[in-house]
């Protein structure tokens, strides 16, 4: 059907495949094209491993958000992948772009076997990213108590406040985490009988 309009334009009415959202706009991906970040986070040991023997320099490249493999293994509670990255010689300590760490993702994603793998890498416990996370404030927000008993063992400052300006223990109480509250005002108990 066609139609004229107030400038005598013709403008048809029918509607293309591509309107009606029946044509494949984007090609699925496939083992060729996924990057070493991409095979990281979902865990392809044999992928990352065939990657890293033709280059590698890829095992601490950074991909366009500044995330590292290894930053990708722990943001999704990849653990195989962590250890076998930090056996090959993957680095712990690089920040990303927005400062975010390994460590700070992995303790908001409640992932305490990862957190206590890479703190035994002697990162920084109190890391902050640009908005003023610690890994601390993070396992709090996700109320994850053994990611907060995990820093606060390696000696995460309980004091450090976020931009916001929330403290882990005052973030504890505005979230209505009871047992996350108790938590962290025993360790500050523990630390002031010290």
């Amino acid at each position: 059907m066609e139609n004229k309009s107030d400038d005598g334009a013709l403008h048809t009415t029918t509607l293309t495949n591509k309107q009606r959202g029946n044509e494949v706009t984007v090609r699925p991906a496939t083992l060729d094209n996924l990057s070493i970040h991409q095979f990281a986070a979902h865990g392809e040991i044999s992928q990352v491993k065939t990657h890293l023997a033709s280059d590698i320099s890829l095992l601490n490249s950074q991909d366009e958000r500044g995330f590292t493999p290894l930053t990708w293994a722990a943001a999704f509670g990849e653990i195989e992948m962590v250890q076998f990255l930090l056996e090959k010689g993957a680095d712990p300590k690089i920040f990303a772009r927005e400062r975010e760490s390994a460590l700070s993702l992995a303790s908001a994603g409640g992932f305490a076997d990862i957190v206590s793998i890479l703190l035994k890498h002697e990162v920084d416990v109190d890391s902050y990213d640009w908005n003023g996370g610690t890994p601390l404030l993070y396992a709090v927000r996700g109320n994850h108590m053994k990611c907060v008993e995990a820093l606060l063992g390696h000696g995460a400052d309980i004091t450090f406040e976020s931009d916001s300006g929330y403290s882990p223990v005052a973030l504890a109480v505005a979230l209505g985490y009871k047992k996350m509250q108790k938590l962290l005002e025993d360790h500050i108990l523990k630390l002031l009988r010290n």
